[in-house]
């Protein structure tokens, strides 16, 4: 259990870092500051592999959390950094991560035997699902790729 709460550690780490990363900028803002937009990858890398690496075991003790979601985004941004779409990497780490970290607090707590209060009650539901891909020549409105990080109850 020590290996899965560590994991867990750097998932919460690694996604509130993103969360910061994006405050008060907007895609175009990233875009053009190679070190906040490098830093936002990085950290959307490391909370996918982290997920990848828990064991399966536990992943199915903790159904309500979509676990696949981030190692999928880091598996895009990984392989396919020349066409990620940062309009959706904001949106994700505004209106998304936010509720994947209560989710992910709560079963850091579980394995502990502490409940977590949530302070701020359920996350904002996002527009679609979409992919961290863009499309060339499109004026489609960004929109959050981690939809699936919120839990059923949430949606």
């Amino acid at each position: 259990m020590r290996r899965e709460l560590t994991l867990l550690d750097e998932m919460i780490d690694s996604a509130q870092q993103a969360m910061v990363l994006v405050q008060g900028v907007d895609a175009d803002a990233l875009a053009g500051d190679r070190v906040r937009r490098d830093a936002l990858l990085w950290n959307f890398s490391v909370l996918g592999e982290a997920s990848a690496q828990l064991p399966v075991a536990f992943k199915q003790e903790h159904p309500s959390v979509d676990w696949a979601r981030p190692t999928q985004l880091r598996n895009r941004i990984v392989h396919g950094y020349w066409s990620v779409d940062l309009d959706i990497l904001v949106a994700t780490a505004e209106h998304d991560l936010p509720g994947f970290v209560e989710h992910l607090h709560d079963v850091r707590a579980a394995g502990q035997g502490e409940p977590h209060a949530s302070p701020g009650g359920s996350p904002p539901a996002s527009a679609s699902n979409r992919s961290a891909h863009s499309s060339s020549g499109s004026s489609r409105k960004a929109t959050s790729s981690m939809e699936p990080y919120r839990s059923p109850s949430s949606a």
